[in-house]
């Protein structure tokens, strides 16, 4: 590890028992700050409900941390645009965003529309599969953006057992006897981590570089490409590096995610479109067939099912006309 990642590990990596609510409360207050918590979801009934609640109920009605706490839908075919409204969170449909500019699949590109409907100068996102869930998940990752003014980009980390339903979200803590620590997050550890580590040394410190739960200030926010689908994580990481250099950047120890596991895969699918993604940002080169090929069993054999990698990036939001116009209103 380079010896200035070894330096940024002792001042940019916290724990979210680190700040008190108090001491969040009194800064967002002393500057004016506001706070946007955004949940993109697609058929996340069973989880979105309860994360909405937990949000509302602890950050935003027993103490006004957040500010706005919104749900992006990307197209659900169960209940859980209801189910988050009934919750208390303002649901906006992903294609009533920007219409004039035909959604893309993707969660990237849920993200970066969200901008345009949300308005607090910190962006908290969340994923909504989260399962026992923490506000430590939101106060932990925006705590430094409210205290340190150099600070622009805080990605949450914690343990991500592989299995554990009974995993309770304390820090330390693995729930069930059937949890494997450290086993989760396959993509992180087989392509993520190496692909940093070997081309971007200087984020070979962040322990969940993949992780879906960060949070950042506008102003980086809406000066960065979003690539569309499974890349964006590590697309916003490497361009948040580029643009405001390593020690604008932190991580919170917000303790154990718990989540839906995908297959394998799914998985594959979601390592080659890192894969893309690191390769645009090395090269700005193209792919000479942007496609994985995967095998399934059938009754006659394997059967390849042929997937197209995410190629497509948004551009920067603020070179969005209706953005900037909104900003200016």
């Amino acid at each position: 590890m380079l010896e200035e990642v070894e330096h940024w590990l002792t001042r940019r990596s916290w724990s979210a028992a680190d700040r008190t609510l108090d001491r969040l409360l009194a800064a967002k207050a002393a500057r004016g700050t506001t706070v946007s918590v955004v949940l993109p979801a697609l058929n996340e009934e069973e989880t979105v409900g309860e994360i909405v609640s937990v949000i509302r109920r602890e950050l935003m009605e027993k103490v006004a941390l957040v500010d706005e706490l919104v749900v992006i839908d990307s197209g659900s075919t169960d209940r859980t645009s209801e189910v988050a409204g009934a919750a208390g969170a303002r649901v906006v449909h992903r294609d009533s965003i920007l219409p004039r500019l035909p959604a893309l699949p993707g969660k990237g590109e849920v993200l970066w529309r969200s901008l345009l409907v949300t308005s607090g100068d910190i962006v908290c996102f969340v994923d909504a599969d989260l399962k026992r869930f923490s506000p430590d998940f939101v106060s932990g990752i925006v705590g430094p953006l409210l205290t340190d003014q150099d600070v622009h980009f805080v990605k949450a980390m914690y343990d991500r057992p592989l299995g554990g339903p009974g995993a309770t979200g304390s820090p330390g803590s693995l729930g069930s006897p059937g949890a494997a620590s450290g086993q989760g997050g396959r993509v992180t550890e087989l392509m993520a981590r190496p692909l940093l580590n070997l081309h971007w040394p200087q984020l070979a410190g962040f322990v969940q570089p993949l992780g879906g739960e960060y949070a950042a200030r506008r102003s980086l926010l809406e000066r960065l490409p979003f690539p569309v689908g499974y890349g964006v994580e590590l697309g916003l990481l490497v361009d948040t590096l580029h643009t405001v250099g390593l020690d604008a950047m932190a991580q919170v120890d917000v303790g154990v995610r718990v989540h839906r596991h995908q297959d394998d895969r799914a998985l594959g699918r979601m390592a080659a479109a890192i894969y893309r993604t690191a390769q645009l940002r090395l090269s700005r080169g193209h792919l000479i067939r942007p496609v994985l090929t995967q095998f399934e069993r059938g009754e006659d054999g394997f059967v390849p099912r042929t997937h197209a990698v995410d190629t497509e990036e948004r551009p920067p939001v603020r070179e969005i006309a209706e953005y900037t116009a909104g900003r200016a209103a």
